[in-house]
């Protein structure tokens, strides 16, 4: 076992040394590769990979946003809106996982863009994700910095400082190699799912009544009722549950620096379904039936205190040691997710420079794979969070989150174009899709299912605006990423005189032949990995939830 350990290692750092990242194969000198093509490091493992696919989006959104979703649909209505943004997320990551498993590369779906559609969708989409993530980690910083005052001592000091606080913490986790990277990831997305499973189960007994003052069971579903708003609430809610599940397709961008993605992104891809299951619709189920819509504590416009739904069921129900601790677990949970944040954005600028889609500097890593300049550049635009020093901490919280989540769908559509075009050009070059070392599930009709969805969603999140009186200012914040997404890919199709892709001359290839040199290295050497062993129904149910 020790030997299968230290060759999988070896080859792990011998493909760190012949990495395909293929991202801009014209670059001229030796002097100018090691600073600006240095390679990432394949480096992540499959029980990394495995955490980060459900850790890395269990963040403060879940824990905070998930109030104010409840707030403004009531139980039933995030239920509703939380389950159809989670199927359309399964068949999403099924897309993605199918091109990643065969073409893994640290540009992802913004380079199969490139490849298989047109140039210009590759660089409007890698700038909407860039944008994305770097919202999302303003996100994170307004929330850690309203959480962490849940304490008394914390209040103390000022909201603007623990922003800048938590600012230096990320950029100095951001700063450590990618294995490091991938071993706290790993522990800190540990605690934040072992929390989730305490909580659901104290859930439980408080519920039926064991716990607290009272038996609850779905009392708060008749009074204040199951719809906050009805159809109104939940439409509002949906860019909160897509805000909430970016990160799912994070799995494609760690494929780039995984040592063995063959069987690392299948393994985390064919989770998604239980783990959205489990811990989304799982999360906000029981905080619907513990907490009533109209609790004051809840996170709404307006409101100062910002409280954790976990942290306020907690407290009902007279566990306040409890509540203190799962408020101290939602401190971890904006480190990692923060971290991840970063990770993402660092990642995806790194990309666009070295395709000549942003300033060269973003280009630079360090001896250590970390794209250094990209990192330093989001970490500073996310200071956008300081917006809520001076404004209701609740009001800019939701502005943002509603950007970020209309940047959600429009990622995930694009997902669903790419993949049908990978499709057709498999078919146009005569190649066989049952040759892919992972297919996705219930093709062509999932992928067209989530494709349709997204840009009915695209529109629908934001009909609220519409509604008498007409709301100028929800109007934009809904929308205004539609014509910026439209103006960068027409400006840079114009600019660059792009075209289509033709399928017969998609680029299937690059990226994959050394992944299929080292797979089969690997299997001489250590055997190989898809051999099926039987499971236990103790170690199927760690698969799911762990990895």
């Amino acid at each position: 076992m020790a030997v299968g350990k230290e060759a999988d290692m070896a080859l792990a750092d011998k493909e760190t040394e012949a990495t395909v990242h293929d991202l801009d194969p014209s670059l001229p000198t030796p002097q100018y590769e090691a600073v600006y093509s240095a390679p990432l490091h394949r480096k992540l493992k499959s029980r990394h990979i495995q955490m980060i696919a459900i850790g890395g989006i269990i963040g403060p959104g879940l824990f905070v946003g998930s109030g104010n979703a409840l707030h403004l649909a009531g139980p039933a209505g995030i239920l509703i809106s939380f389950s159809l943004v989670g199927i359309v997320v399964f068949f999403v990551m099924q897309s993605l996982g199918e091109v990643a498993t065969l073409i893994p590369v640290s540009g992802s779906f913004t380079e199969y863009a490139s490849r298989f559609v047109d140039d210009s969708v590759s660089f409007a989409l890698g700038w909407a994700y860039w944008y994305l993530w770097v919202t999302v980690l303003a996100n994170e910083y307004n929330a850690i910095s309203l959480v962490i005052r849940y304490w008394a001592g914390a209040q103390v000091v000022p909201q603007w400082a623990w922003i800048l606080i938590f600012w230096v913490i990320f950029i100095a986790f951001s700063m450590l190699g990618i294995l490091a990277f991938g071993e706290v990831e790993f522990w800190l997305s540990l605690i934040k799912v072992l929390a989730i499973i305490i909580f659901f189960i104290v859930s439980i007994f408080i519920s039926a009544g064991v716990i607290g003052p009272q038996k609850i069971g779905f009392k708060y579903w008749n009074d204040p009722g199951a719809f906050a708003d009805s159809i109104n609430g939940v439409a509002r809610t949906f860019v909160i549950a897509g805000t909430l599940y970016a990160g799912t397709e994070m799995v494609g961008i760690t494929a780039g620096e995984a040592s063995n993605p063959r069987r690392a992104v299948p393994r985390a891809i064919k989770q998604v379904f239980w783990r959205i299951l489990i811990f989304y619709v799982g999360t906000v189920f029981f905080i619907g039936i513990l907490i009533p819509w109209d609790d004051d504590n809840l996170l709404a416009a307006g409101s100062r205190t910002a409280r954790s739904p976990f942290t306020i069921a907690l407290s009902d129900a007279g566990i306040n040691a409890g509540a203190s601790l799962i408020n101290a677990v939602i401190v971890i949970a904006v480190l990692s997710a923060g971290n991840s944040s970063l990770y993402i954005s660092s990642r995806t600028m790194l990309f666009m420079a070295r395709n000549k889609k942003a300033p060269k500097i973003f280009s630079k890593v360090n001896k250590a794979g970390v794209p250094w300049v990209s990192l330093l550049f989001s970490n500073l635009i996310a200071c956008i969070a300081f917006l809520s020093v001076s404004d209701s901490a609740g009001t800019v919280y939701e502005a943002l989150i509603t950007l970020s989540g209309v940047a959600t769908f429009i990622v995930w559509g694009t997902i669903g174009v790419m993949h049908i075009r990978f499709r057709q050009g498999l078919a146009a070059q005569n190649q066989s899709s049952d040759t892919l070392p992972f297919k996705a599930m219930w093709y062509p009709y999932g992928t067209y299912l989530a494709l349709a969805t997204n840009i009915f969603l695209i529109f629908f999140q934001g009909y609220t605006a519409f509604l008498n009186p007409f709301s100028a200012k929800d109007f934009v914040v809904n929308y205004i990423l539609l014509p910026v997404f439209v103006i960068l890919m027409v400006g840079y199709k114009l600019w660059k005189k792009t075209k289509i892709v033709k399928l017969a001359e998609m680029d299937l290839w690059t990226g994959r032949r050394d992944i299929d040199r080292i797979d089969k290295q690997r299997d001489e050497e250590t055997g190989p990995e898809d051999v099926k062993r039987k499971k236990g129904p103790l170690k199927r149910a760690k698969d799911i939830i762990i990895g």
